[in-house]
C-alpha cells in the first residue's frame, strides 16, 4: 500500500475501511436493485408470459383474474 497524506491508501485510493464501507453499501444496493428486478419479472411474468400456453396469452389473463376475485 501506498501512504498518501499521511494514509495507507490501496490503489483505489481507498483506506481499508473506506473500501469495506463502500462494498457493504454497493453490496446492500445490489441485493435491493436485484429483488426489484426479479419482483418486476414475475408480474411481467403475470401480465404476459413470454411463452404463452396453447390458449394464447389470453390464458394468462384469465388465471389472473381468477385469482384476484379469489382474493376479493
Amino acid at each position: 500500500m501506498a501512504e498518501l497524506q499521511g494514509r495507507d491508501v490501496s490503489v483505489s485510493g481507498m483506506t481499508e475501511a473506506e473500501a469495506r464501507e463502500f462494498h457493504s453499501i454497493f453490496l446492500t444496493s445490489f441485493i435491493i436493485f436485484t429483488g426489484i428486478a426479479i419482483f418486476a419479472h414475475i408480474l411481467v411474468w403475470f401480465w404476459r408470459p413470454w411463452i404463452p400456453g396453447p390458449g394464447g396469452y389470453k390464458t394468462g389473463l384469465d388465471m389472473i383474474h381468477h385469482a384476484l376475485t379469489a382474493l376479493a
